[in-house]
């Protein structure tokens, strides 16, 4: 029973994986989009929303059913608990994803604007940190999240310089107000994304370790 429970927690986690991975591919391909303003590429992001959801339901009722069936202790049931907030984090990851390929659609049609305000190499940080927070769950490697800290306030710096660049654009040119709101929306979008890979990464400590941490 024990080895049967154990094989089905593993298969959940792999598919855990394989969904978290789908969110991270929805935010990076949408911030692709907006970089090339590929109208095409953002419509793929948008359309990959019903998946993403549907691996949500069918992967929380199987961690429910293995609580129901099998009353895990200890890190077996801090396995399952870190699964259900890996779940929603990817969920909200992709979310945002789709938002962003949903901004692509209105500001496809003219130039950037002083190239994005440092927006690509903000989603390569933040693409980064979803990486290793994504390889921690899968590993339990806990090096790849000690620096969560230090880099989640690269990205609260990245995002508040983005917004004074933002707002000294739209003074100086009315007519950049509508793209340069997009752009501060979308830092704002990528740092949230930042704060669920931290927030993962404090569920993998305790899933690893049972001691809580907080990452701000």
């Amino acid at each position: 029973m024990a080895e049967k429970f154990h094989a089905e927690l593993e298969n959940v986690k792999k598919d855990t994986v394989t969904m978290a991975l789908l969110g991270r591919s929805m935010l990076k391909d949408a911030v692709d989009a907006l970089v090339r303003q590929d109208k095409e590429l953002a419509a793929t992001v948008v359309g990959k929303k019903e998946r993403i959801h549907e691996r949500e339901v069918e992967l929380e009722e199987r961690c429910y059913q293995l609580i129901a069936l099998n009353q895990p202790v200890a890190k077996d049931m801090r396995t399952i608990a870190c699964t259900l907030k890996v779940i929603t984090a990817s969920v909200r990851i992709g979310r945002y994803g789709k938002v962003i390929a949903n901004i692509v659609k209105e500001i496809a049609d003219r130039p950037h604007i002083s190239h994005m305000m440092s927006i690509p190499h903000m989603a390569e940080l933040v693409i980064d940190m979803i990486d290793d927070a994504i390889r921690a769950y899968e590993t339990g490697t806990l090096r790849l999240i000690d620096d969560f800290s230090s880099r989640d306030d690269t990205i609260d710096a990245l995002r508040h310089s983005i917004f004074r660049e933002g707002i000294t654009h739209m003074m100086e040119d009315p007519r950049s107000i509508t793209r340069c709101t997009h752009y501060i929306m979308v830092a704002r979008y990528l740092e949230r994304c930042a704060d669920h890979s931290c927030k993962t990464a404090e569920n993998v400590h305790y899933m690893e370790t049972g001691e809580r941490i907080e990452i701000h």
